[in-house]
């Protein structure tokens, strides 16, 4: 359609006299010069890698498919409670607000175009003429009063408004797409700071609890210095012990402190007044929870639901209609003027018949100089829409990449889970048979802390990578656009 527009465009201005010009351009209205949009091609991967590993369960989501309230799948309250707050309080998710509803306003501001202006314009004037003047009707004074209505309307012969509203509409689409990948970003940052603090307070409870062991061996070795069976180096290693958890202590307190602060802007409260409860210990057990089994689809449908590569889509959309707005410039522009109304020297004949008057007529604006500056608009239109493909193209790869290390990050998370397990297991046995070595004295103190630091490090390791496995799930969550529902719910 375009290509005919254009090539009867060229025959009509090269064969036709200026004075028809008008005539037939009216009769072509409809063309809309410029490419139409396609989306681009893009290579897709039949399946991810960590297929091979069994960690991919297919499933079958679809555009319509929900991708809200994935959180609840952690069933977690207190989680649910903060992305309530934040969804409700968080100032960067109500500045995509304002953004969604600036583009569409300035959407609804371009497609206005495509109506005819209408405009009453009423006027009062007083006056006097000079004596001098040529010719000259003496000193007179007039008063005059208008009270017209004034129309104009453009004749989109080329699709310049059209192809202009056509942007500015994937223009207000791409700021919904933003909005919604700022909300997505915000519920994930939610999610992984509250897990990031609750793996903190595990490891804070643990640290605790070694702080006290460490202030009773220092006890026990000072009471048996006393009667004589230890030394002066137990003693030393056994305070030296108790101060290094201590500083462990305050250094876990500090990050407890900045994930706290954290949270509280995410979800739009001040942080100096804003106090997040230290979980339970649940009992002396270490936090552990099961990240939650994630079903997800074929690789082809990561482009429907990431809203980052939706909003690049749509500013490839804009950024093509763009071309043929500059490609109009090109052409003529007929616009068509009217007005009508009453024009008298009385204010009381004003609106009397006699006083009416109109007018009626189309104008033409034929393009012939203008130093290069519309060919410079449209190569110009052209290297943006090659950069937004880019951007598109790009945002693919990203959006693959990003599903393949959370897989990955998953993967080898789970592994080291295992292992670690085993260390736990295995170090607290042997912190156990140290400290009855020590006791019945067929062991040096030495060997209490070096087995004592080794369940230390491994509890601690446990409990992060407890954190870590609900957080690696959080960015695959984040990098497949959203949550999902089984297949058959």
């Amino acid at each position: 359609m375009t290509e005919q527009c254009e090539r009867k465009h060229e025959v009509t201005m090269k064969n036709t006299p200026l004075r028809l010009v008008p005539i037939l351009t009216l009769a072509m209205a409809g063309c809309a010069v410029g490419p139409n949009y396609k989306r681009p091609t893009t290579t897709t991967p039949e399946h991810y890698k960590a297929e091979a590993f069994g960690l991919w369960k297919e499933g079958h989501p679809v555009d319509s498919t929900p991708k809200g309230d994935w959180w609840h799948i952690f069933g977690d309250g207190t989680l649910n409670d903060l992305q309530s707050r934040a969804l409700g309080a968080n100032q960067d998710l109500k500045a995509a607000m304002a953004r969604v509803e600036q583009a569409r306003a300035t959407a609804r501001v371009v497609g206005s175009e495509l109506l005819p202006t209408i405009n009453a314009d009423p006027s009062s004037t007083r006056q006097r003429f000079s004596a001098n003047q040529v010719p000259s009707f003496g000193v007179v004074t007039v008063n005059n009063y208008r009270a017209p209505l004034d129309l104009s309307y453009e004749i989109d012969l080329w699709g310049r408004v059209r192809r202009g509203f056509e942007g500015a509409r994937a223009d207000a689409q791409a700021s919904v797409a933003a909005f919604h990948n700022v909300l997505l970003v915000l519920n994930a940052e939610v999610a992984q700071n509250y897990f990031a603090l609750r793996a903190l307070d595990a490891e804070i409870s643990i640290v605790a609890r070694t702080l006290e062991l460490r202030k009773n061996q220092v006890l026990l070795v000072k009471d048996r210095f006393k009667r004589g069976i230890g030394n002066d180096l137990d003693v030393a290693r056994a305070e030296t012990e108790l101060a290094t958890t201590e500083a462990e202590a305050a250094s876990l307190a500090k990050r407890r402190a900045e994930l706290e602060n954290t949270l509280a802007i995410l979800v739009g409260e001040n942080p100096s007044a804003y106090n997040f409860p230290v979980a339970s210990s649940n009992g002396g057990k270490i936090w552990n929870p099961s990240p939650p089994k994630i079903p997800a689809g074929l690789p082809a449908d990561l482009l429907e639901r990431r809203p980052d590569v939706g909003e690049a889509e749509r500013q490839l959309a804009a950024a093509n209609a763009r071309i043929g707005v500059a490609k109009a410039a090109f052409f003529p522009v007929l616009s068509l003027t009217a007005s009508g109304g009453y024009v008298s020297g009385d204010i009381d004949t004003l609106f009397n018949w006699p006083s009416h008057v109109w007018s009626i007529g189309p104008s033409l604006s034929l393009p012939i100089f203008a130093g290069g500056r519309n060919l410079a608009h449209y190569n110009r239109s052209k290297a943006a829409f090659e950069e937004a493909t880019a951007r598109y193209r790009q945002s693919i790869l990203v959006a693959f990449g990003d599903v393949e290390n959370s897989l990955a990050g998953i993967r080898f998370l789970t592994d080291e889970a295992a292992a670690q397990d085993r260390a736990v297991a295995n170090s607290r046995r042997a912190a156990e048979l140290a400290g009855e070595r020590y006791r019945s004295g067929i062991a040096s103190y030495f060997e209490v802390i070096d087995a004592d630091s080794a369940a230390l490090q491994a509890e601690r390791a446990k409990a992060q990578l407890a954190g870590e496995l609900l957080i690696a799930s959080v960015h695959l969550i984040k990098a497949l656009g959203g949550g999902w529902r089984a297949q058959g719910d």
